[in-house]
C-alpha cells in the first residue's frame, strides 16, 4: 500500500492491525519521523520501544525478523523503530517478506522504517507498495497554510490554545519542520502545566518565555559560542557541558532551532537593510539579538542550506549513539565554530 502525508493516519486506521510494516520516506524527513511517532503512540499497546540504525541492518539482514519476532525483556509487547538511509534496508526487508510469506513472520511485532534519503521509487519501497500487509508512506515539505494546521493539531494534542498568529509564528520560526514544532509545543505545554485533560492558552508571551528558557537549560551559550565561531570559548562551554551534564540531544536540538530561525530571517532580510531593526520588527527575542544579528551575518545562503541538514544528521547521529554523544557533539561543535570562525 501507498499514502502519502495526508491521508497515512486515514488508511493506518481502516488497516489496523494488518498492517505491521510501515516504511516512512520522501525528502521531508522531519515529517516522516514525526508521523512514526504518531503512528507508535495510535497502537493500542506500543510497549516496549526497541531502535535499530541501518548499519545494524547492512551489517546483519536478518536482524530485522529476528528482532520482530523476539519477546521483549520483560514479556511485554513492543515495536522497532529502525532509522537508515536510502537503500540500508532493502535486503533486511526482503528477508523479513520471505519468511513472512511462508507464515513464520505472522506474530512479528510493529515495525516502522524512517527512511531518508528514500522515496517510493527506491527499490525497498517497491518491496512493500503491492502488499496489503504494509504501507510505504510518502512525505514532502509542507507549506506555511499545512504546517499551521499541523501546529495547531499539535498544540490540541498537548493541551495547548493558541491564541492570535502564534501557529504562524512557531511554524516560520521552526522553518516549516514539524519535528522542531512539536519540541516548541511541548515547551509551551510544560511552562503552561497544560495537558489534553487540562488544556491552556498560550500567548506571545508565553513563546518568549519558554524562548529565553533556552538560556535558563544551559544550552545557549553552547548554541552561541558554535554559531559565532568563539574559538577561545568553546573549550570552556565543552566543559561546562560535561560537568553540568547537561543532555548533548537537547544542545542540537537547541542548534537546529536555531539554524531553522536564521534561515527564516535570513530568507527575509534584505540587502542593506539595518539589520536590529529588522530583527525588532520581526519580533526575535531580545536578548537573543545581538548573538543572532552576529551569526546571520556569518551564515547565510548557501551555507545556512548546508548548515541545516548537517545539524539534522548531527541530531540523528547522537540519538542512535548515546554512550559516545558527548564526544561526538564536542567534535561537531568545534568543526561548527572554525568553520564560523573563518567567515568572522
Amino acid at each position: 500500500m501507498k499514502a502519502t502525508q495526508r491521508d497515512i493516519f486515514r488508511a493506518a486506521q481502516r488497516t489496523g492491525d494488518a498492517c505491521r510494516l510501515y516504511f516512512l520516506c520522501g525528502p521531508d524527513e522531519a515529517g516522516a519521523t514525526a508521523a512514526a511517532a504518531k503512528l507508535i503512540a495510535a497502537l493500542p499497546d506500543p510497549g516496549e520501544r526497541y531502535e535499530l540504525s541501518g548499519q545494524d541492518l547492512r551489517s546483519d539482514p536478518v536482524r530485522l525478523v529476528d528482532e520482530a519476532r523476539s519477546t521483549s525483556l520483560f514479556g511485554d509487547k513492543r515495536h522497532l523503530f529502525v532509522r537508515v538511509n536510502g537503500e540500508d534496508a532493502h535486503d533486511a526487508l526482503k528477508t523479513f517478506l520471505d519468511l513472512k510469506d511462508r507464515g513464520e513472520a505472522d506474530q512479528a511485532w510493529p515495525v516502522f522504517i524512517v527512511a531518508s534519503s528514500a522515496t517510493d521509487k527506491s527499490r525497498s519501497a517497491k518491496l512493500l507498495l503491492k502488499r496489503d500487509d504494509a504501507m510505504v508512506g510518502i512525505f514532502y515539505p509542507r507549506d506555511m497554510k499545512d504546517m499551521i494546521i499541523d501546529v495547531r493539531a499539535l498544540a490540541d494534542a498537548a493541551g495547548v490554545r493558541l491564541g492570535g498568529d502564534l501557529a504562524e509564528r512557531i511554524a516560520r520560526s521552526v522553518n516549516l519542520d514539524i519535528r522542531l514544532a512539536g519540541a516548541e509545543v511541548e515547551k509551551l505545554a510544560l511552562y503552561l502545566d497544560a495537558s489534553h485533560t487540562s488544556p491552556k492558552t498560550a500567548d506571545a508571551a508565553s513563546y518568549e518565555a519558554i524562548c529565553a528558557s533556552t538560556e535558563e537549560d544551559g544550552f545557549a551559550a553552547l548554541v552561541n559560542v558554535a554559531l559565532s565561531g568563539d574559538l577561545r570559548k568553546l573549550p570552556g562551554e565543552v566543559r561546562r557541558m560535561r560537568d553540568l551534564s547537561i543532555n548533548p540531544v537537547g544542545v542540537a536540538l537547541a542548534l537546529e532551532r536555531r539554524a531553522a530561525q536564521l534561515a527564516s530571517l535570513s530568507a527575509k532580510l534584505r540587502p542593506g537593510e539595518d539589520i536590529a531593526r529588522f530583527l525588532e520588527n520581526e519580533r526575535v527575542f531580545f536578548k537573543e539579538r545581538r548573538e543572532i544579528g552576529q551569526q546571520l551575518q556569518q551564515w547565510s545562503g548557501g551555507k545556512l542550506e548546508r548548515l541545516v541538514p548537517r545539524l539534522t544528521r548531527l541530531h540523528r547521529l547522537l540519538l542512535s549513539n548515546s554512550q559516545v554523544a558527548e564526544l561526538l557533539l564536542a567534535q561537531e561543535l568545534a568543526s561548527i565554530a572554525r568553520v564560523a570562525a573563518a567567515r568572522r
